[in-house]
């Protein structure tokens, strides 16, 4: 589903229906975003219209059954059943790789829908020889101004193409034989079609070897943390815990060292750059999780928010596909920071570090103005009133805590008493 709580990732487990395959997606979002670049095989007659609206039978979407389904980290499998058509996808860390097979002989096609799920802004599809694909989606969902860019490759020729060019649709037809497989293999990034098709080119491999990079990627990281039981119910349930955990934050930045800022402009980096930051969610238990089994990460993640600050001129809250949506409260990108100091992340500029988290807190947005000059926030001032000032003296704590250990007693003095703040709102 592209609508309602339970459809912001653009799939459900009670969902029955399959409008196509996307290559970006969030989970575990109370908002909507991605679904990038969809695609669908089909046979028989060509419709553009996806069905999501008409609940039309002269659609490319198609039921599909829960028995059919298969899923480990990196790899998902399901057959469609209005054409019976089984799908295998596998995941790589810029790439994305499908396998249709087609049961029946004759023409079949493959429906590209660039206009899937949020409002596009702009967008460009270029048609290559040999079966290859670019493209642009510029788009305007929960982050206003998402860049994504592509390119894709079939495993042969397509013999025709049928274009929609209202509804941003492509349609690519084959002549399969019975139970022939076509690949479509498809890089993607936030900086260029360039980047995508170098994305493309450094990590190109064949369907196996990617699912066996996938395979060990993830068996790697979900032994970071080993468990005894002869209950295999509670071993499922740790184990799906800790990779979710491990679903986000994203990387962000092309194989070149090269990432879209909060800027929106491209720049360089020397480190991988990643999105998707929902500290509100994080800052209490994800985060100081990462600073015990994910060290080389946080270290990124770190560095990534102060490239945020440098781009964007201030730390996230919940960024998104370099866009910073301001949603939720505090700002406790300085939890995520005052922690990893305290536990000896190494590599970053930590004095830079409490300037960044200095600037956070004295912002104006969000009951900041009557929070700093007040000393609290009545319920007039902004609404969720006690909770901001709960959150933000928990991190003006956080502030003071960091000044100390770089011995800044002027900033320590400042913070520490900010940090009592939420005792005013006692009656």
């Amino acid at each position: 589903r592209l609508e309602g709580w339970d459809g912001c990732s653009g799939y459900h487990y009670s969902d029955s229906i399959i409008y196509g395959f996307s290559h970006t997606h969030l989970s575990g979002t109370g908002v909507s975003d991605y679904g990038d670049l969809l695609l669908m095989p089909s046979q028989g007659e060509i419709y553009f219209d996806n069905g999501y609206k008409s609940n039309s039978t002269k659609s490319y979407r198609s039921a599909f059954r829960k028995e059919t389904e298969r899923a480990t980290p990196g790899f998902y499998q399901v057959t469609l059943d209005k054409h019976d058509i089984d799908v295998e996808l596998v995941a790589g860390k810029r790439v994305g790789f499908h396998k249709y097979n087609f049961s029946k002989a004759g023409e079949a096609h493959v429906m590209l829908d660039l206009a899937h799920r949020d409002e596009v802004l702009n967008d460009t599809l270029i048609f290559l020889e040999d079966g290859k694909v670019e493209g642009k989606r510029i788009s305007k969902a929960w982050a206003t101004e998402q860049h994504f860019y592509f390119s894709m490759q079939f495993s042969k020729p397509y013999k025709r193409l049928e274009l929609d060019s209202t509804s941003k649709k492509a349609a690519f037809v084959f002549e399969v034989e019975e139970d022939e497989n076509i690949g479509v293999k498809v890089g993607i990034s936030a900086v260029s079609i360039e980047g995508a098709r170098n994305n493309l080119e450094i990590e190109l491999s064949d369907f196996a070897k990617l699912k066996t990079n996938a395979e060990e990627a993830w068996t790697k990281a979900l032994s970071k943390i080993e468990i005894e039981s002869d209950d295999k119910d509670k071993k499922t349930i740790f184990y799906s815990a800790l990779y979710h955990t491990m679903i986000a934050p994203n990387l962000f930045s092309d194989a070149d060292g090269k990432y879209r800022g909060m800027d929106l402009q491209v720049h360089e980096s020397e480190h991988e750059v990643y999105t998707v930051f929902s500290l509100w969610d994080t800052f209490r238990a994800t985060h100081p999780l990462y600073t015990i089994i994910e060290q080389d990460k946080t270290k990124d993640f770190l560095n990534t928010f102060m490239k945020q600050y440098d781009d964007g001129g201030i730390l996230p809250i919940w960024e998104l596909s370099a866009n910073y949506t301001g949603c939720m409260i505090g700002y406790h990108g300085v939890s995520v920071l005052a922690d990893a100091h305290a536990k000896g992340i190494q590599g970053i500029d930590w004095n830079k570090a409490l300037t960044a988290m200095k600037h956070s807190a004295n912002q104006t947005h969000l009951g900041l103005e009557a929070y700093r000059t007040k000393g609290f926030m009545e319920v007039q001032d902004e609404p969720e009133s006690v909770s901001k000032v709960l959150e933000y003296a928990y991190d003006d704590w956080c502030i003071a805590q960091l000044a100390k250990n770089l011995s800044d007693t002027s900033t320590y003095q400042e913070f520490i008493q900010r940090a009592q703040y939420y005792k005013n709102m006692f009656n």
